[in-house]
């Protein structure tokens, strides 16, 4: 098995994580695209995808992803299996936290993903997020905040690599 990483990033948050997660899981099993630099379709290539997005400003896309945004919602994800993590401030920016992350996920959901990878909401401050789940127990993937809770980001991605190992092994 090979899994797809695909991010987009400005301020090297997401980039990093990226990596984090590439060094965790192993270089062997895990390829690594910034999206700026390769096409979406690549990642149908995949049977497991990881996406990485940032929520910018008041709900708004990172530019990369927004300059494919129109790609994104013609893939059609059949058969593959998405996590996916998000980069927000959920403190200046609490009423919008992950919502980028959310966006992505209503459309990969819309072409048929399977998405996997979901995550607790406890230890996060914030007002409204469209990247909670139905229940709003969840965020549709993990979240970070490396601009207030940096402390925690290698925790949480370890933890979070496991479990979306464990869950596409149970596929």
């Amino acid at each position: 098995m090979k899994i797809g990483l695909f991010y987009g990033s400005t301020t090297c948050y997401t980039e990093m994580t990226a990596e984090k997660i590439q060094n965790f899981l192993g270089a062997d099993l895990v390829d690594v695209f910034n999206i700026r630099d390769h096409s979406l379709a690549d990642c149908l290539q995949y049977d497991l995808i990881i996406f990485g997005i940032s929520t910018w400003d008041f709900g708004e896309l990172q530019e990369d992803w927004e300059s494919q945004w129109a790609d994104v919602e013609q893939l059609d994800f059949s058969g593959k299996t998405v996590a996916l993590y998000g980069q927000g401030d959920q403190e200046d920016y609490g009423d919008w936290f992950q919502d980028a992350m959310g966006m992505l996920f209503d459309v990969i959901v819309a072409n048929h993903a399977d998405v996997i990878g979901f995550w607790p909401n406890q230890g996060y401050q914030f007002n409204a997020s469209k990247a909670l789940t139905e229940d709003s127990s969840h965020f549709v993937g993990l979240s970070l905040d490396d601009e207030k809770q940096y402390e925690l980001s290698q925790q949480r991605i370890e933890a979070w690599c496991v479990q979306i190992l464990e869950e596409y092994a149970q596929k």
